[in-house]
């Protein structure tokens, strides 16, 4: 299973332009999120965006529900603490990627996976215009030795990502500063050469 590092995309409440993000090749992962949408049109949106990323070889994951991500035949699952029990998730996804949200809290992390997740994603780093209230996450959590991928997650920029990566972090989950770019494919792309510039 391929090991996430880079720039970690969530969809927009508008997904239009996901695909300039996916073919700019700079996407380590796309998470589908759709918290306002119907069940009906959840999974055709789903569905289209689990064509895209097969079509440009992006793991897709889906967020907080697992029936979807089984569904579509997503890459992965996202899950949060109210979205169901890792450990049932992972017996239900063989071979593919689940991940869980961890917030502030390390002990989340090691009990995510001990339950067999494959990356823990802490947030909100930074004030976050999606989630205003979120609990702030520590940079030192990303110091971590959890031997699974940790993902940065809240309020991310391309101002403050260094920061993230030099703390540890191997992904940044990023919605907003990508997103809301005047050119998404140039922003994805920039984030990219934050982790090319690392491992140099």
């Amino acid at each position: 299973m391929r090991r996430l590092r880079g720039l970690y995309a969530i969809t927009p409440d508008d997904a239009a332009r996901v695909e300039e993000a996916l073919a700019c090749g700079a996407l380590c992962a796309l998470q589908y999120r759709a918290k306002a949408a119907r069940a009906a049109e959840r999974l055709r949106e789903a569905e289209r965006l689990a064509r895209l990323c097969r079509v440009h070889g992006v793991p897709f994951i889906v967020n907080d529900d697992l029936e979807l991500a089984l569904a579509v035949q997503a890459d992965g699952v996202h899950l949060g603490r109210e979205d169901g029990e890792l450990g049932a998730a992972r017996a239900r996804l063989p071979g593919r990627l689940l991940g869980a949200s961890c917030y502030d809290r390390a002990e989340l992390a090691r009990r995510a996976v001990a339950a067999g997740a494959d990356y823990v994603a802490f947030g909100s780093v930074f004030a976050s215009p999606t989630k205003p209230a979120a609990v702030r996450a520590p940079l030192a959590l990303f110091a971590l030795e959890l031997g699974v991928p940790k993902v940065a997650i809240g309020g991310i920029t391309l101002e403050n990502a260094p920061q993230v990566l030099a703390a540890g972090a191997d992904c940044v989950a990023v919605i907003t500063d990508l997103f809301a770019a005047p050119d998404v494919a140039a922003r994805a792309r920039a984030y990219g050469r934050l982790f090319q510039h690392e491992a140099a």
